[in-house]
């Protein structure tokens, strides 16, 4: 655990020592570039290296804890748009070696894709969810491509769909796929 008296690079889960290393001797894909430039550091060199790092020491120090809530709570800060195109890049990038939060947010942010381009092609919008009934074919289809596509649960697409319980979506995708069986035979 990090105790406040602890300088950054010494918390174990974070690249931050990385950004602090030479450049033959970090990452390759870590870029410092951008963060030297936001601290006007020119070059990186070890002089500017300890001078971001003598920075952000100084900057932690500073009893603002409104500005790192969201560090605590999330994997991202920025806005929104920047944050959607990364869920899009994890999702086109994961691994079985990859987990945790972005993940989560990455699926779901494709199911939402997914729900919305659907939704476009009936013309119907998030609202007309609310009215249709539970068991409308076409929730029940986007339902079933939901499942197919995605890996989000039942409760999340009953909720998204407005399709009651998860149970009773259950069970309508059971009898869905029983009467396509059904016909098949």
């Amino acid at each position: 655990m990090l105790l406040p008296e602890d300088p950054i690079s010494s918390y174990a889960w974070s690249s931050w020592p990385e950004y602090l290393k030479a450049p033959g001797k970090r990452w390759a894909w870590l870029r410092t570039e951008r963060l030297l430039g936001e601290y006007g550091i020119a070059a990186d060199e070890g002089r500017g290296r300890r001078r971001l790092e003598a920075e952000l020491e100084k900057r932690r120090k500073m009893d603002e804890p409104e500005i790192y809530s969201q560090i605590r709570r999330g994997w991202f800060i920025g806005d929104p748009e920047s944050k959607e195109e990364l869920l899009q890049q994890i999702e086109s990038k994961k691994g079985p070696w990859h987990y945790g939060e972005e993940l989560k947010d990455s699926d779901e942010a494709k199911a939402q894709r997914l729900m919305k381009k659907e939704l476009k092609k009936k013309g119907w919008s998030e609202k007309d969810l609310r009215t249709l009934r539970k068991g409308d074919p076409g929730k029940l289809a986007i339902a079933q491509q939901l499942r197919r596509e995605s890996t989000m649960t039942l409760d999340w697409i009953a909720r998204h769909l407005s399709m009651g319980t998860k149970t009773h979506l259950s069970h309508l995708l059971y009898w869905a796929k029983k009467e396509k069986h059904d016909t098949i035979d």
